[in-house]
């Protein structure tokens, strides 16, 4: 496989055409594969190989052969975004749902000091977006950097327990006009509430949110554009999403 003298992937012509001038993209999805922890209420994602590079020269007398596989897994696996439909019956699923749910203006606010048992209140809100010299705009996302993937990943403890909103907490981001709540862990509800409050908010406001983003250390107290598309899945509650940060230098 064609490599640029940094030891990257790269083009056979060179690395220079992977190059894009005056913007970086920061990848803040983690990695897809068979055992990760999720969500205790999700299947856990599945792996196996649907034909190899010999086996398809075999199977169709080819000179050259395909090598594909095949995943048996959850719609919300790994770094993913929530359908309405996952927390409305009726709601909106994410093939019907505007794609300006899942990209745009966006800010990432330090909660790297609230860890579990406590949780994310209005005031810890209030404080990181001060700290970060910026602020919530009308239509933003906002990444809630928690570090909690960076202390726990991938012990058990990642999907067991972890911090999260409280219902005000929750209501004061949907009143600012976020439509996209994202957060370094398996659920923006903190592991004890049985409520499920900020799913229940994001119900009430019709906002989405997106949980198991990595990275975010790299894009803490910056604005940036933000992308995580969904796949069309029809009638789907929720999707994978190759999330990033777009950052102009």
């Amino acid at each position: 496989m064609p490599e640029s003298p940094a030891g990257e992937i790269a083009p056979t012509k060179g690395g220079h055409l992977l190059e894009r001038s005056g913007v970086r993209l920061i990848d803040l999805s983690m990695e897809i594969y068979e055992g990760m922890p999720i969500f205790p209420a999700h299947q856990r994602p599945f792996m196996f190989v649907n034909q190899t590079h010999e086996g398809f020269k075999e199977r169709f007398d080819t000179k050259v052969g395909f090598e594909a596989h095949n995943w048996l897994m959850s719609e919300h696996t790994g770094t993913h975004t929530d359908a309405i439909l996952e927390y409305e019956e009726g709601g909106a699923s994410i093939e019907e749902m505007p794609l300006e749910y899942f990209y745009g203006d966006a800010i990432c606010i330090d909660l790297s000091h609230v860890r579990h048992p406590d949780w994310v209140t209005v005031g810890d809100l209030e404080k990181a977006v001060a700290s970060s010299a910026q602020e919530i705009r009308a239509g933003d996302i906002v990444l809630l950097y928690t570090g909690h993937g960076e202390r726990t990943w991938p012990s058990k403890e990642y999907a067991a327990v972890c911090t999260g909103l409280t219902r005000d907490a929750a209501v004061w981001l949907a009143e600012q006009g976020v439509v996209n709540i994202a957060i370094d862990s398996v659920s923006i509800d903190h592991s004890d509430d049985e409520d499920f409050s900020g799913h229940m908010v994001c119900r009430e406001y019709q906002i989405v949110n997106t949980e198991n983003l990595t990275n975010l250390d790299q894009i803490v107290n910056t604005r940036f554009i933000f992308f995580g598309l969904p796949i069309s899945f029809r009638q789907g509650t929720g999707s994978p999403i190759r999330a990033a940060a777009w950052i102009t230098d």
